[in-house]
C-alpha cells in the first residue's frame, strides 16, 4: 500500500487555548496512539489533502522530533459548518500485528448482463473493510464483473484472498447487474407484440 508522509511538530500543550491557536494558524492537532504513550503533534492542514480528500487508501509515515512512525488514520473530526479538519487520531502500525482498514473497490472487466442484455451495473460497496498485516494491505479490492449476467451478483466470498480477510459476511453483495427500466420496457413491448400476433393468428 502506498504511503503519504506527514511532517509534524510536537505539541507542548494540549489545552483548549493551545488547540485553538493551532487551528487559527491552519495547523491540525493530532494524536498518534500505539503500544507506548500517545504522541501529541500538529501538522499543516494542507498536508492532509492527499490523505483525506481522496477515494484511495494510504498508510502514513509520521515524522516528528520523537522519531518516524508508520501509521494509519484511525479517526477524524470535521467542523460541522465549515468542514475544516478539527482533529485527527492515528494508530501506529506493528509489522507483526493485523489492523483493520477500509479499502476502495475497483471494478474490472465488462459485464455480459450490461453489454448484451441492457442491464445496469450497481456498485453496492465502494469500500470494503479488511483485516491484514501491514505488509499485506492492498491498495484496492478488484471486483471482476466479466461473468455477471442479468440478475447476477458478486459477493465478498468470491473476492477472498490469502493476504487479508473481509470484515463482512460472505454473502455481502459488492456489485450486481439489475434490469434497467429501458430493458424492462423493451421486454414488455416484445411480450405485447407477441400477444397481438397470437390474437391476429387466432382471428
Amino acid at each position: 500500500m502506498k504511503s503519504i508522509t506527514i511532517n509534524g511538530s510536537k505539541r507542548e500543550s494540549v489545552g483548549k487555548k493551545a488547540t485553538k491557536a493551532l487551528r487559527n494558524a491552519e495547523m491540525v492537532p493530532c494524536v498518534l496512539y500505539g503500544e507506548k504513550e500517545p504522541i501529541h503533534f500538529a501538522a499543516k492542514e494542507l498536508d492532509f489533502s492527499k490523505l483525506i480528500y481522496t477515494p484511495n487508501a494510504h498508510t502514513v509515515v509520521i515524522k516528528t522530533e520523537e522519531g518516524t512512525f508508520d501509521a494509519v488514520l484511525q479517526d477524524i473530526q470535521f467542523h460541522p459548518v465549515t468542514d475544516k479538519i478539527l482533529h485527527i487520531d492515528f494508530y501506529q502500525l506493528n509489522e507483526g500485528k493485523e489492523i483493520s482498514i477500509n479499502i476502495p473497490v475497483v471494478v474490472e472487466g465488462a459485464a455480459p448482463g450490461v453489454l448484451n442484455s441492457g442491464g445496469t451495473l450497481i456498485l453496492n460497496k465502494r469500500k470494503l473493510r479488511v483485516r491484514a498485516l501491514p505488509k499485506n494491505l492492498p491498495d484496492v479490492i478488484v471486483a471482476n464483473i466479466s461473468e455477471l449476467k442479468l440478475g447476477n451478483k458478486l459477493y465478498t466470498a468470491q473476492l477472498a484472498s490469502d493476504d487479508y480477510s473481509f470484515l463482512h459476511p460472505d454473502n455481502t453483495v459488492v456489485c450486481q447487474v439489475k434490469a434497467s427500466r429501458t430493458s424492462v420496457k423493451d421486454e414488455d413491448s416484445t411480450e405485447e407484440a407477441a400477444g397481438e400476433e397470437t390474437a391476429e393468428a387466432a382471428e
